[in-house]
């Protein structure tokens, strides 16, 4: 009797959620694809999904918070695998950006800017990028002459540009020398035209303007994680970390104010002796997956091109002559710069990967991926690269040869969708719509097997979709699945995915990018609760309604950390 009696209690005992969300539909994600209307949690984890009574009878307790969700969609926890959180929260903190969609948007802001920054201090205009202007083109030292009593300098990341009393302060005339890898651009009457290509160092007197004291850097992440949150994402990938940044993090969790996980890329100049950048790297004590679901390490970077939004991205074919507006190209056959060559890259990377770092780098051009594969390579024969989940860094322009080799090594892909709504069509101006067709082709990865994690490369803004770039994952899931540019064009449509392969690619993928796929990326007993729900139905609603998609509640570890349930 006493056996018995024992028995028939533990059922009693094991019916102790914390919390039973049900009538609801649960998009799992997991690898069926499996729709279920209620999921418990207990203690930070999900315990079981189901039916609602099936996981109402099982699993409710007298202290069962119960949910009902009265139809709503849930997903898992959506995945950002690439941001800049700290210079992004920094970039509003102190003051609200407006929008920089144009040379006269531009000139607005120098103007405002110059009724309070006292004469003769630098007025920066914040990182914005020329194809995303209306004029599709670089501003130039005409331009930014809106102001004579102040310098004006104009943030268009690789390549900047600056006014006429810029130039003079700085001591750039038409004699100065052109920095290593760098050119002062000339006008055709041979006087410097503002334009600096990957020669912004020449600018004398600057100030940061993201420089600030250590309690502004903690509140500023904390800040843009929680917008991250409001906007559905329960962990980012905050792809260009320092040591000082690591700090930040580190801080900002041990005082418990971390409202998304974080994983984190260090990033190394690479502009320096090999033997200093080995020893560097084997000073730390860094590598993949060093901390916690909640902080960790995640990937080893290297930047080895620029980028295409203002024509240094180093690419297979030249930039050609529409590259002279849209970057103020003085040479039609420039493809480019490569900042690391690949002996260099290999020898750098072999030093990272051999102490347990995963492996990546920027490359945006045709050539800097071929480049970087072409490092993969001699890697791989040294030791298989597979295990180490390394991959390319946006991957812009890539070839039917280059998704071969990756699929050959077992390399992923960090994607930018969003990219494809905001730059083709000035980009396709430059190169022609035939060479586009490899820009970021998501159906081609999916069908050579490639794993692809979804990201913005958010920089800089608040405003998760007019930031620079957007990090509304709902936004850039939609430009995958349509793939619509802003002009309403739809580039290569064969390159389209589904919504489910584009859910999968802001879970599943992020997550098995970050060797958190037993924990996170998807719905399923035993993993971390991490899910959002949101205000429509994600497979069902109107497509062009994806975009529009908002977070009601977001939850991290069964804790919500926006809205309400």
């Amino acid at each position: 009797m006493r056996h018995f009696l024992l028995l028939a209690t533990l059922p009693l005992l094991a019916a102790d959620a914390d919390l039973i969300l049900h009538n609801g539909k649960v998009l799992t994600a997991d690898a069926r694809f499996s729709i279920v209307q209620a999921i418990a949690i207990k203690d930070g984890k999900i315990v079981r999904t189901g039916t609602s009574n099936a996981v109402i009878a099982a699993e409710k307790s007298h202290r069962t918070q119960l949910v009902n969700l009265g139809g709503k969609t849930v997903l898992p926890g959506l995945i950002d695998a690439h941001v800049h959180a700290i210079g992004a929260g920094l970039s509003e903190f102190k003051s609200k950006l407006p929008p920089l969609d144009s040379i006269a948007d531009i000139q607005n802001y120098i103007r405002e800017k110059a009724k309070s920054t006292p004469a003769g201090e630098w007025i920066v205009v914040p990182r914005t990028l020329p194809p995303r202007l209306k004029e599709q083109r670089f501003p130039t030292k005409t331009d930014l002459d809106v102001v004579t009593t102040h310098p004006v300098a104009f943030d268009g990341s690789y390549v900047w540009s600056a006014n006429t009393a810029g130039l003079t302060l700085s001591g750039i005339t038409r004699d100065t020398p052109n920095p290593a890898g760098g050119e002062v651009v000339k006008g055709p009457d041979g006087e410097p035209n503002g334009i600096l290509r990957n020669a912004s160092r020449l600018l004398k007197g600057i100030r940061d303007e993201a420089r600030a004291t250590e309690k502004e850097r903690l509140d500023a992440l904390e800040a843009m994680l929680k917008l991250y949150a409001a906007s559905g994402l329960t962990t980012v990938g905050d792809r260009a970390v320092t040591a000082p940044d690591v700090a930040t993090y580190q801080a900002l969790k041990a005082q418990g104010r971390m409202p998304v996980r974080a994983v984190l890329t260090w990033r190394i100049s690479a502009d320096r002796p090999i033997e200093e950048i080995e020893k560097e790297i084997n000073s730390k004590t860094w590598a993949t997956n060093q901390g916690d679901e909640r902080l960790k390490f995640g990937t080893f970077k290297v930047t080895l091109d620029g980028g295409q939004s203002v024509g240094t991205a180093y690419q297979r074919m030249p930039y050609g002559p529409y590259g002279r507006q849209l970057y103020g190209q003085t040479n039609p056959d420039a493809r480019g710069t490569l900042f690391v060559d690949r002996e260099k890259l290999t020898r750098i990377f072999r030093a990272a990967r051999n102490k347990g770092w995963q492996i990546t780098s920027h490359a945006q051009g045709g050539a800097a991926i071929d480049v970087l594969l072409d490092a993969f390579e001699a890697l791989d024969k040294e030791k298989p690269i597979r295990p180490t989940r390394s991959h390319v860094m946006h991957g812009s322009f890539m070839s039917e040869e280059a998704i071969a080799r990756m699929q050959k090594m077992g390399i992923l892909a960090d994607v930018q969708g969003g990219w494809l709504h905001f730059d083709v069509p000035a980009l396709e101006q430059v190169f022609g719509y035939k060479n586009m067709r490899y820009f970021f082709p998501l159906q081609s990865y999916l069908k050579a097997g490639i794993v692809i994690a979804g990201g913005s490369d958010h920089m800089i803004g608040h405003d998760k979709n007019r930031a620079v770039n957007a990090f509304n994952p709902f936004f850039n899931m939609w430009m995958s699945i349509t793939r619509k540019t802003r002009e309403g064009k739809i580039i290569y449509a064969e390159e389209k995915i589904t919504r489910e392969q584009a859910l999968r690619m802001y879970t599943n993928g992020s997550a098995y990018l970050h060797f958190s796929e037993k924990t996170l990326g998807s719905l399923e007993r035993g993993k971390l609760a991490d899910f959002v729900v949101i205000d429509r139905d994600f497979l069902t609603c109107p497509e062009d309604d994806i975009r529009r998609i908002e977070a009601l509640a977001t939850v991290v570890e069964g804790k919500v950390v926006y809205g309400t349930l």
